[in-house]
């Protein structure tokens, strides 16, 4: 695929949003991806076709003291991001201990209870009274 004639105008302009934080097409990423999406254009069109245009983005970012608030704001996302899926693996885990378990209490109980409901169902009551029944005297 050849490259479109303003490919490097595009590059360039999408460098310039980048690098000022005000990223329409990307995440806003001070990376190569990022300004690849940002120019609308292949990454292999800076890794390959515009090896000087990436140099210059690098360069630039460097001159600019690193990463942009967009880019630090989006690594404290992800760092968030990665401790909640951490605890929800541990959650989740624990809940998977917490299954087996339940499981063999309610085996545990429904055995109880049909020994229980086969016990009641016998002819002799397991309940004897203490004192016999006094006839009722009807009059």
């Amino acid at each position: 695929m050849s490259p479109s004639p303003d490919e490097r105008d595009r590059i360039r302009a999408a460098m310039d949003r980048i690098l000022g934080g005000k990223a329409e097409n990307s995440n806003g990423a001070l990376t190569i991806v990022a300004l690849a999406q940002e120019a609308g254009v292949p990454r292999n069109a800076l890794t390959q076709r515009h090896t000087d245009l990436r140099a210059e983005f690098y360069t630039r970012v460097r001159e600019n003291g690193g990463p942009s608030e967009v880019e630090d704001r989006l690594r404290q996302t992800i760092v968030r991001l990665k401790n909640t899926i951490a605890n929800k693996n541990t959650e989740l885990e624990q809940f998977r201990e917490d299954v087996s378990s339940l499981v063999r209490a309610i085996n545990v109980l429904t055995l109880e209870n049909q020994q229980l409901r086969e016990a009641n169902t016998q002819d002799e009551p397991a309940v004897v009274p203490l004192r016999p029944r006094r006839p009722t005297t009807t009059g």
